[in-house]
Formats: structure tokens, C-alpha cells, sequence
């Protein structure tokens, strides 16, 4: 990885996970979800189940959005594009979504229980025992539940080497999900993506540049294939400060801005974002608290 593309990793000193299972909240059609998902229906030991993955996937990598249990909070499902994309899946003939930073892989099963077809969708993720952990939270197998995940950095060009935005079908054929190896061999191909709590990972508006950019070599140039996502907004672009993070962050204009014009040529694509205030839960020194952050909730669609 490029050092401009050197995420924020400082995190497990500033954010022990000790007492975070009151973080943990499981209501709605989230609890729905996961009883149906893991086959487990009593609310008490789904928690359990839940929280013993929780404390696997910290080890593998301490992430913030691990301790907030991020990963049960349905993140896509709440997007507005989220009927424009399970239409997609319905609709379009091979319609490939690749879930980016896929983590434990809940807003792709869920994608996937709310109607897109599973023989289309593909993950990747910088951590492999993510995935192994997304199995065991949701008790499958790479039968029960065989869907393809290819680890890898984003930014390696052994792994990823992307080219400018295509403006015209791909010469390669659609690939086979279940023989692809590198995010290389889907360049063009890619009718969705989803991509959540990624973008902040990365510190400066140069390293964002170049994921974006990274994206838009993916995605097929058909209208209607699009990118959706979520993460850290200010209402002005800039820098964000935190005990654990010193990071830059967009507004609502200025990712519309990078998106049309900078990453895609003006005009090739239609940018929907806007800024949420969202209340979280935390635990901090065994006291628990009410903070609202701004995140940054968007679709980036080709006409």
C-alpha cells in the first residue's frame, strides 16, 4: 500500500472493547434479520452469538465500527438508493455487485434476503478472516452459503490495476464469479457497488481520490450501474479530529464535485448525497454516552 493510501490503524489503545456489549442494539427488522440469518431465535443467546464474534473480529483488526457493532446496523438497507439497487438486480442480466470492505458480509446477505440474485454478488475485503468470521456469525459454510469472496488490497496492483472510466462495453467477456482471483479481471463488468465505513478509513482527500477513482474503473458503463455508500461528511469539507483519527473528510458538494467531473467525465453521472446527523451509543471508560456524528449517505449513478 502507497503511503498516501495509508489508512488510520491506531485504534486499539484509544478503544478497548470491554463493555461494548451494551452497544449492541437488535430491534425491527434487524433482529428479524439475524433470527432468520443465523438460525437463532432466542434474543438473549443471538446477542451472545453476536458479541463472541464481535470480540474474533476485534482481534483480527480493531476497528472503531467493530466496537459499535456497525456491522449489525443493516448500513445499505437505510441507503435511498437501496430500491434503485435491488431494481438492478432484478432487471439487468448479469447485474455483478461487489460489496467493497465487505467486512462480515451483513449488508450482502441481506441484499441478497431482500432479492438480488446470489449467483451475481461478489466480496472483498483488506482482512480474509473477516469473511471466515461472517460464516461463523451467520453459521453457513462456503457451501451452505457459496458466495465468492476475493481478499485483497485495493490498492495493490497485483491484486487491482485500474484503468480510467469506460465509456463503452468491456472487450472482456463477463467474467465467472466463481473462478475471479483479482479485482483486475472485473474491470467494466460491475453493474453495483456497495461500499460503507471505507472512505474514512483513509486520511487525506488524495487517498480518497485514488479509491474513487479505483471504483469507477470497475463499473460498467451500462446507465443505471451505480456505487452507494456511507461514511464520515462534515457539512464543509476538511479535516476531522478524534481521540483515535485525524481525517479528511467531504462534504455533500465537494463529493459531488470529485464525482462528476474529476473521477467521471461531467455529466456522465448523476451524484446523490447528503449529510445525516446520526445519534450513536458509547462506551467510554465503562460510562455510556449519546454522540451524533455526520455521515455522509450517497449514490453515484451512470445516465
Amino acid at each position: 500500500m502507497s503511503d498516501e493510501a495509508k489508512p488510520v490503524a491506531t485504534f486499539r489503545k484509544v478503544l478497548p472493547i470491554a463493555g461494548s456489549e451494551d452497544l449492541l442494539q437488535l430491534d425491527g427488522d434487524r433482529l428479524e434479520f439475524f433470527r432468520s440469518a443465523t438460525g437463532i431465535n432466542d434474543v438473549d443467546e443471538l446477542k451472545k452469538h453476536i458479541v463472541a464474534v464481535q470480540r474474533a473480529a476485534y482481534e483480527a483488526r480493531p476497528y472503531p465500527c467493530l466496537v459499535k457493532f456497525n456491522f449489525a446496523k443493516l448500513r445499505v438497507s437505510r441507503l435511498p438508493a437501496y430500491g434503485r439497487l435491488l431494481e438492478l438486480g432484478r432487471s439487468r442480466e448479469h447485474p455483478i455487485l461487489l460489496d467493497v470492505g465487505c467486512c462480515l458480509g451483513t449488508d450482502l446477505r441481506k441484499l441478497i434476503a431482500d432479492g438480488y440474485p446470489h449467483e451475481s454478488v461478489i466480496a472483498t475485503d483488506i482482512v480474509p478472516e473477516f469473511w471466515e468470521l461472517g460464516h461463523k456469525l451467520f453459521n453457513t459454510t462456503p457451501e451452505t452459503f457459496p458466495v465468492p469472496f476475493v481478499p485483497g488490497d485495493i490498492f495493490d496492483p497485483s491484486f487491482f490495476e485500474p484503468t480510467p472510466p469506460t465509456y463503452s462495453p468491456p472487450a472482456t467477456p463477463v467474467p465467472n464469479l466463481s473462478s475471479v482471483r483479482t479485482l483486475t479481471e472485473l474491470r467494466g463488468h460491475v453493474s453495483a457497488i456497495t461500499i460503507c465505513a471505507v472512505f474514512h478509513v483513509f486520511e487525506t482527500e488524495e487517498a480518497q481520490l485514488k479509491l474513487a477513482r479505483a471504483l469507477a474503473s470497475l463499473l460498467s458503463p451500462a446507465p443505471r450501474s451505480m456505487i452507494v455508500g456511507l461514511h464520515n461528511g462534515l457539512p464543509e469539507k476538511g479535516f476531522r479530529q478524534g481521540d483515535s483519527f485525524h481525517v479528511f473528510c467531504h462534504s455533500p458538494e465537494s463529493w459531488t464535485e470529485m464525482w462528476d467531473g474529476v473521477v467521471f467525465k461531467k455529466g456522465a453521472v448523476k451524484v446523490d448525497a447528503r449529510l445525516v446527523d446520526k445519534p450513536g451509543r458509547y462506551v467510554v471508560d465503562g460510562v455510556q454516552s449519546v454522540r451524533t456524528a455526520s455521515v455522509l449517505e450517497w449514490s453515484v449513478t451512470r445516465v
